[in-house]
């Protein structure tokens, strides 16, 4: 076998490819001392053509289970996937005509082992007709092993896996969040840079049956009919205003609970979204106006997580039927929203909701840090507990401690012996000049040996300090890495850690029930 190494962005590490027409074998345990044997071993080798296609197309269980394995690809076998999936996403136009039967799909998020699940309730991709609705990255930490399997999917079923672009398939979303660090940690720059120049490539809104116009955001105002999507330049990072950014970015006017949005003026349709910092939020009027103009019936997106994994917004009165319907695909989004996921199948103009709940995954520490970067809080709090003790002693001598000197001149015990004394009276009258030296030596050194003893005091109780907060920061260390997990960047809010453990405690349970503080993570990040 042939060693490969491949920079990750902090290190190089050793990737094994497997022998010439063989499949990627697992991590050897010879000794069988493995303390969790039900965990199946991760592949020690990449997966290569060798294996990947079959037939000359992507054999795509092969694949599942590789990825499920946490395997990787060999990097050049991994371009070449990106490269094909882009080229038949440029020639695809802005606005898919798409019919029924198929389903709808929306937001993802890294969620992998949740898109495995996905599938099974969903149907199969060689049988059924997918649309996916965009944010496939970020967040999660799966998002590369998400795309790759999307994009082996696009390759092998071209005319019925279908994609649409999220606001987070961008530059800068992926560079403020996660996915750009997952490339680089999992591969390195120059798949990241693929992957974005895939994005800029993926069609932006479809319709289903004529009758249905699916988008990942919303509708923009300078957006009069549907058939204008198709003069959009599509093929660019995601703008900061335009149509463009409208259809990727916009909200409908209703707000989720616990959030604050404008309320709605039928005088302006259209009004500033401050919750994303850009677009806009669309009102019902607008929605309404819209669909009636295009003759269809509903409005499909995705952009927003919901408790049950779906949303109908208010009814159009002439149809009975919602204007918006809002569906979200990553159950237990961040693994802390514990809300359903759903997807939306369409067949015979019939539309049928699906529900689904989390998967099992494996666990990744924020940043992909190692379990050396994140035991460090024990091992400091070990080390500053053994500084404490041993300045803590050095602090409290006391006079009556210290070992009395001996007599100045002298050369040890015994040279005031008195023959004519006993044993025990010459013991007395050593003790005594001892003591006199002493007493003398402590008056000529009163003057330093206090400050001395202030500073000694003083870095004890710095130390005492020290090992209180790190041992704060050990027993809080699980809540801190699970908070840290839903941040962008992994960044807390500033204030999160000096409110102690009751605040963090009661921010997680705000994680757990609603969106509220994760909220200013949707907003979209500052240029730079």
């Amino acid at each position: 076998m042939e060693a490969m190494a491949v920079q990750d962005g902090r290190a190089f590490r050793k990737r094994l490819v497997p022998e010439p027409g063989k499949p990627p074998q697992p991590l050897r345990d010879p000794l069988g001392d493995r303390p969790v044997k039900e965990v199946p071993l991760p592949p020690a080798q990449v997966l290569t053509s060798d294996t990947f296609y079959k037939d000359g197309q992507p054999d795509i269980q092969h694949l599942l289970a590789h990825l499920t394995l946490e395997g990787a690809l060999a990097q050049e076998l991994l371009l070449e996937v990106i490269q094909k999936a882009s080229a038949l996403f440029r020639e695809e136009p802005n606005l898919l005509k798409l019919n029924d039967p198929i389903t709808v799909v929306g937001d993802i998020h890294g969620q992998f082992y949740d898109l495995k699940k996905l599938f099974e309730i969903g149907g199969s991709a060689d049988t059924t007709q997918y649309l996916f609705l965009g944010d496939y990255v970020d967040r999660g930490s799966f998002s590369v092993e998400v795309v790759t399997a999307l994009y082996a999917l696009k390759i092998k079923y071209p005319a019925t896996v279908k994609m649409l672009r999220g606001n987070h398939e961008s530059r800068q979303m992926t560079t403020f969040f996660n996915f750009r660090e997952e490339c680089e940690h999992k591969y390195d720059i120059g798949v990241y840079n693929a992957f974005m120049e895939s994005f800029d490539c993926l069609p932006v809104a479809a319709t289903i049956n004529g009758k249905f116009m699916c988008v990942h955001g919303g509708l923009s105002p300078d957006l009069k009919s549907v058939e204008t999507i198709n003069t959009l330049d599509r093929f660019c990072e995601t703008p900061k205003d335009g149509t463009l950014c409208d259809l990727i970015w916009a909200d409908p006017l209703e707000p989720k609970e616990g959030e604050m949005r404008p309320r709605e003026n039928k005088s302006q349709p259209f009004i500033a979204n401050e919750v994303r910092g850009c677009s806009y939020f669309f009102s019902f009027d607008a929605g309404l106006v819209f669909v009636k103009k295009n003759r269809l019936l509903s409005i499909i997106r995705a952009h927003e997580a919901q408790l049950e994994g779906y949303k109908m917004h208010k009814e159009n009165p002439a149809s009975g039927f919602p204007i918006v319907i809002t569906v979200f695909s990553a159950p237990n989004y961040c693994d802390v929203y514990n809300n359903k996921g759903a997807i939306l199948k369409f067949d015979n103009s019939t539309l049928n909701i699906l529900q689904f709940n989390s998967s099992e995954h494996p666990y990744h520490l924020p940043n992909f840090m190692d379990v050396f970067q994140w035991s460090l809080p024990f091992v400091i709090e070990k080390v500053s507990e053994m500084i404490y003790h041993i300045l803590q002693p050095m602090a409290g001598v006391t006079e009556h401690d210290a070992e009395l000197p001996e007599h100045p001149g002298s050369d040890g015990p015994g040279i005031n012996h008195r023959h004519s004394l006993t044993d025990g009276e010459n013991q007395t009258v050593e003790m005594a000049t001892r003591l006199a030296a002493f007493t003398v030596a402590q008056g000529q050194a009163e003057k330093v040996e206090p400050e001395a003893k202030e500073r000694i005091k003083n870095k004890v109780r710095t130390i005492a300090k020290m090992a209180r907060m790190f041992k704060t920061l050990r027993q809080e260390n699980e809540t801190v890495v699970r908070l840290k997990g839903i941040c962008p960047g992994h960044r807390l809010e500033p204030g999160l850690l000096l409110a102690g453990r009751d605040k963090l405690n009661s921010e997680q349970d705000l994680f757990s029930n609603a969106q509220g503080v994760d909220l200013v993570n949707e907003r979209r990040p500052s240029q730079s």
